[in-house]
């Protein structure tokens, strides 16, 4: 199998388990637009047309009173009280909590306390870990997280990629996907019109994602493309200092910076562009690489983290180290002069999403649910 197939080995469906029907889903909202808020929000509405109750304990909550949010070193407080008290009322009122966890500070602030209140409630609890930093974190603080992971009933990843980054650490989990909406973002039936070179780049403007390395290579691929546009679809810290950048490269103007980009917007984006670049030097399971596979644009992506977990270099997508802008540019250029291997890259990566539709990862989320209500709030070995 390859890695994309062995990171979907499951445990097998338990019959004689009981059915959850109440649960409490610990995580961020939009906005800010982000994969895990966006996956949280998307989850929440998907359990609930199955049929199951969703108590939302958010952990990004707006400051209350909003004057609050000014007070630096206080405004923690503004939210920290809350979000403790509303974890204490729905442990008493679901069978399972799902905690969206991720590394660093989040991992302190938000999942621990949410892991100890149910626990002390009895109520199980599946954390639901995320976040292509996990290796770091775990490396700084897993004697500091593992008091917290034996007393939960489930650890749950969405790669293959984490899995092995926890497993590395003597600690075991299940994989339970990210889920993409294969009728939000789908491919025009209409066949692709070549015409001027269109590249999206579709991550937020931090340090982490690297954006500069595709302006840089966006510059290069002008030199035999000089019509080709780039749009650059998210916000963040670094707006300024990437617009001065492509003004250095002499790219300003055939450059869009859309700044923060709805949900609901996205798919028209994906569908606008032939090719995706994804220059990130951390990584996990990227939600942008899965939606712009299901609306037919083609992957550039760095091969970092759990990127080589979900597309399959030369297959469904084209992978090149991390900061090398050169090598990026290359594969565009290949892409865009070969359109045999352009249109079988095209066609495998929107076949293999196929495996990230709700229908194929719900079954799974379920079982996870029923083995930690049968725990009764069991510890992990």
């Amino acid at each position: 199998m390859n890695a994309p197939q062995q990171a979907f080995a499951a445990k097998p469906h338990a019959l004689d388990m009981p059915e959850v029907q109440r649960i409490a889903l610990v995580g961020p909202l939009p906005p800010p637009s982000g994969g895990m808020a966006n996956q949280a929000l998307q989850l929440a509405g998907l359990l609930r047309d199955a049929g199951i109750a969703v108590e939302f304990v958010q952990t990004n909550a707006p400051y209350r009173p909003a004057w609050a949010g000014k007070l630096r070193g206080l405004r923690a407080l503004f939210r920290m009280l809350p979000y403790l008290a509303s974890l204490w009322r729905a442990a008493g009122r679901v069978q399972v909590f799902h905690v969206m966890a991720n590394s660093g500070w989040s991992w302190h602030l938000f999942a621990a306390p949410a892991i100890w209140i149910a626990h002390l409630r009895g109520t199980p609890v599946m954390v639901n870990y995320r976040g292509g930093e996990a290796a770091n974190f775990l490396q700084q603080s897993a004697a500091w997280m593992r008091p917290s992971l034996r007393r939960c009933a489930a650890l749950a990843v969405p790669s293959g990629f984490l899995a092995h980054v926890f497993g590395q650490h003597g600690i075991d989990s299940v994989i339970v996907p990210n889920i993409v909406n294969l009728e939000r973002f789908a491919a025009d039936a209409a066949p692709r019109v070549r015409g001027a070179l269109r590249l999206l780049v579709a991550r937020n403007l931090e340090d982490i994602y690297d954006n500069a390395s595709a302006l840089r290579a966006f510059a290069i691929v002008r030199q035999s493309h000089p019509e080709a546009q780039l749009t650059v679809a998210g916000s963040g810290p670094l707006r300024a200092e990437l617009e001065h950048l492509a003004q250095g490269l002499g790219v300003a103007h055939a450059v869009h910076f859309t700044g923060r980009v709805d949900t609901a917007d996205m798919p028209a984006l994906y569908r606008n562009a032939d090719i995706m670049l994804n220059p990130s030097l951390v990584d996990n399971m990227p939600n942008s690489v899965l939606e712009a596979l299901a609306s037919g644009a083609l992957v550039v992506s760095t091969n970092v983290g759990g990127v080589p977990y979900v597309v399959e270099d030369g297959k469904t997508a084209l992978l090149v180290p991390p900061a090398d802008p050169g090598a990026m540019a290359q594969a565009v250029l290949r892409l865009a002069e070969h359109p045999a291997l352009a249109e079988a890259l095209r066609s495998a990566g929107r076949a293999s999403v196929a495996q990230y539709a709700w229908s194929s990862v719900k079954p799974r989320l379920l079982d996870v649910y029923r083995q930690a209500l049968a725990s009764k709030g069991g510890r992990r070995p």
